[in-house]
């Protein structure tokens, strides 16, 4: 082995017990000020390394004959970080697919029926609703008020022909985060139930489900918890199944199989006798789904479990506590309250793209820029150096 291949391979074979924070040594070397984990967190060199010995394994090499592919223990370690049991967890596509399914189970869209959100939701869900009200069902939109959406206004909009209160726990948009546990009360006590967007919480700050009381969550794996694209999770209560609506049939939610359609099957009245498990994956579960997602979460959920995620959460908020205090003084609008404990920051600025990103690109930072806002977000390889470098490139406003 070269010298200059010796610090890869000693990255590589990084274990999850390595937990100082800020931990650079996890993650590949990119020669970029990265400051937008909240979009797409950089692969770390454990994931990777347990994505190669997937992929060795796929390209029959004689070394990974014996590799497993540990679905159940990813699930669990989900189920563990959220705070859920792994029967009431499901993998899912994404997101917004987890959202979409739920929906679908409700027997939504239904003419009438009442849904509660708000605008600091995820965006790419604004269509979703506005669908749904053009399709006769009723929804009410909350709007922030400096950068929150008061619990009071929830108490106001849910009543008791209200069927789904949607939101993200925490938002996007600005790093706004809900008050689960109130909002399920709330819902809870007019008969309503109550769906969470948890991909910006899972991960980066504490969330335990069972305690918040929520009926349905889900969330991608590409964000904090350090995966990668099309893979997620669906998270439903254990005692709300049996009343969904089954939308889908798929493979992988079978708990019992017998066909009698094959040569020396045994005789049937039909050409399968068949049940699906009373559980989310039995519910939820269509077919494949990415095991490279599953590889890399096989170090991933296990490095966030040891680090500890109320770990994570200080050390990003000693970064984007700084942000709070500096941004302002530099003329900058804060848009994220201060009181948030999510790891972004986010910044109203008027033609913000056409004004900072050369900036930004300039001094090899690489965050959200939209037109009129900007976003940064931190994790747990960034450090006091990266904020000074992001404070230096903005310069006054």
């Amino acid at each position: 082995m070269t010298s200059a291949m010796a610090p890869l391979a000693a990255r590589l074979s990084a274990s999850p017990t390595d937990t100082a924070l800020p931990n650079k040594a996890a993650f590949f070397p990119a020669g970029i000020t990265y400051l937008d984990s909240g979009s797409t967190h950089p692969v770390s060199t454990g994931a990777r390394a347990e994505i190669d010995r997937y992929l060795r394994h796929r390209a029959l090499d004689p070394a990974e004959r014996d590799y497993k592919l540990d679905e159940d223990g990813v699930r669990a370690k989900f189920a563990t970080l959220v705070g859920a049991d792994v029967d009431e967890i499901a993998f899912t596509q994404s997101t917004t697919m987890g959202e979409q399914l739920v929906l679908a189970a409700l027997g939504l869209p239904e003419p009438g029926a009442h849904i509660v959100t708000d605008t600091l939701h995820f965006f790419g869900s604004f269509p979703l609703y506005e669908e749904l009200t053009r399709l006769g069902c009723k929804v009410t939109w909350l709007r922030p008020k400096d950068g929150r959406i008061p619990i009071e206004d929830i108490e106001r909009a849910v009543t008791p022909n209200t069927r789904l209160v949607a939101v993200s726990a925490v938002s996007t948009f600005n790093g706004f985060e809900h008050d689960l546990a109130r909002i399920t009360r709330i819902a809870h006590a007019h008969g309503a139930l109550v769906y969470a967007d948890i991909v910006h919480a899972a991960g980066c700050i504490p969330i335990d489900l069972h305690a918040s009381g929520v009926d349905f969550a889900a969330c991608a794996s590409y964000k904090w918890l350090m995966g990668d694209f099309g893979l997620g999770f669906l998270y439903a209560r254990r005692d709300r199944l049996a009343a969904l609506k089954r939308t889908q049939e798929g493979y992988y939610g079978i708990s019992e199989f017998q066909s009698h359609a094959y040569p020396l099957d045994p005789p049937g009245d039909t050409v399968a006798d068949y049940a699906f498990a009373p559980t989310a994956m039995g519910h939820f579960a269509y077919g494949t789904y990415s095991h490279m997602g599953v590889a890399a979460l096989t170090w991933s959920l296990d490095y966030i479990l040891t680090t500890g995620v109320a770990r994570i959460q200080a050390h990003a908020q000693q970064l984007v506590g700084h942000l709070k205090q500096e941004l302002p003084r530099l003329g900058y609008k804060l848009a994220t309250p201060a009181e948030a404990r999510s790891p972004m920051v986010t910044c109203i600025y008027p033609g913000a793209r056409k004004t900072l990103k050369p900036r930004l690109d300039a001094a090899g930072i690489e965050m959200t820029v939209s037109d009129n806002r900007f976003r940064a977000s931190v994790s747990v390889f960034n450090d006091m150096s990266d904020i000074d470098r992001l404070l230096t490139a903005l310069g006054r406003a």
